[in-house]
């Protein structure tokens, strides 16, 4: 059967209805969502920094440039909030292991116990891969500084008690840099299996993610 112009029109304009239709609705499921900047309006960038490695390597900025990683807190002797941090640190590592865009920084609190030796024998409790799960070590001021300034979350001693539960505060937070090193996100709760689950789905975001430069 024969269509007259009408229908053949028609017909026409319900493909090309249907082809864009197509067409936005792909590019809308594709568009990746964008995680925020975290810091000042024009973005908080982390500053150079050279600490030691649980190889007795050094580590700096520039072993992580380009990079996406996290960064966290602790002591090997904590007894606290450090074992649940470092299980769920872990799971990051696992949904992560061996892709070489993304580390891990976990530096100490606790610099003249936690030795490179220290780190080392802790490290080997989550099979670490030093090239990606960094333990990391140095000097004191450094450290904390740079826990202050760069990441901005809370690092320090209390010298008023001897306990050493107390005597090293450190926070909880899991902090999420991108390859600009610029923060993102959000600060992520450690011990938390739900922020450590939106922190992984995070870090996928940020690896199809252009950099901001």
């Amino acid at each position: 059967m024969k269509m007259n112009k009408t229908g053949i029109f028609l017909l026409a304009f319900f493909i090309v209805l249907t082809t864009v239709f197509i067409i936005v609705t792909y590019d809308d499921t594709k568009k990746p969502d964008t995680l925020p900047v975290v810091g000042s309006n024009t973005g908080h960038k982390i500053k150079p920094f050279s600490f030691v490695n649980q190889e007795g390597a050094t580590v700096t900025e520039k072993d992580i440039e380009g990079k996406v990683f996290v960064v966290e807190y602790f002591f090997t002797t904590c007894k606290g909030i450090c074992p649940k941090m470092n299980e769920n640190m872990s799971k990051v590592y696992e949904a992560f292991r061996g892709n070489e865009s993304v580390k891990i920084l976990s530096h100490t609190v606790d610099p003249i116990k936690d030795t490179i030796e220290a780190m080392k024998a802790y490290s080997l409790r989550f099979d670490a891969d030093p090239k990606q799960w960094m333990f990391l070590t140095g000097d004191k001021k450094e450290l904390y500084d740079i826990a202050r300034y760069s990441y901005l979350i809370s690092a320090s001693d209390d010298t008023a008690t001897v306990d050493i539960q107390s005597d090293f505060i450190h926070t909880d937070r899991f902090v999420l840099v991108d390859r600009d090193g610029y923060i993102r996100g959000k600060f992520y709760i450690g011990t938390d299996e739900g922020d450590v689950n939106q922190l992984i789905g995070d870090i996928k975001k940020l690896l199809k993610e252009k950099p901001l430069d």
